[in-house]
């Protein structure tokens, strides 16, 4: 996702929902980079891992739109 960093900063002071999903696509992302890094995962852990790699996504798309309607 290439995003300006003035739209970035705009976005993230004036569109709440934008700042919620930010915040929570970074807090996924931090956990899956944390599961990543171990050597060996349990099965739950592989399955924690892929739900919020889908998780992740899906607030991409969402941050995407918006992003989409705001360069428009």
């Amino acid at each position: 996702m290439q995003i300006q960093p003035d739209l970035l900063e705009k976005l993230l002071v004036e569109d709440i929902d934008f700042k919620r999903r930010y915040t929570k696509h970074d807090e996924y992302k931090q956990k899956v980079s944390s599961l990543e890094k171990r050597q060996h995962l349990t099965p739950s852990e592989l399955e924690e891992k892929q739900r919020y790699k889908k998780l992740k996504l899906a607030l991409k798309d969402e941050m995407e739109v918006i992003i989409a309607q705001h360069e428009a």
